[in-house]
């Protein structure tokens, strides 16, 4: 069989796998504890600045 050619067992195939529902997975959520800080760093007048001073070097 040529590249391109059509396969009709392999289109059937395809078409029986894609039409199956996989309902094996864990259907429960994940819960985390915990907390998350956020760093927000400089303002934006030190970024244009620092910006500002790379673009002339």
């Amino acid at each position: 069989m040529s590249m391109g050619a059509y396969d009709e067992d392999e289109h059937e195939r395809r078409e029986q796998q894609a039409s199956r529902v996989d309902a094996d997975f864990d259907d429960e959520r994940t819960i985390y504890h915990g907390e998350v800080e956020y760093d927000s760093g400089d303002s934006a007048e030190a970024l244009l600045d620092q910006f500002e001073q790379i673009k002339s070097n």
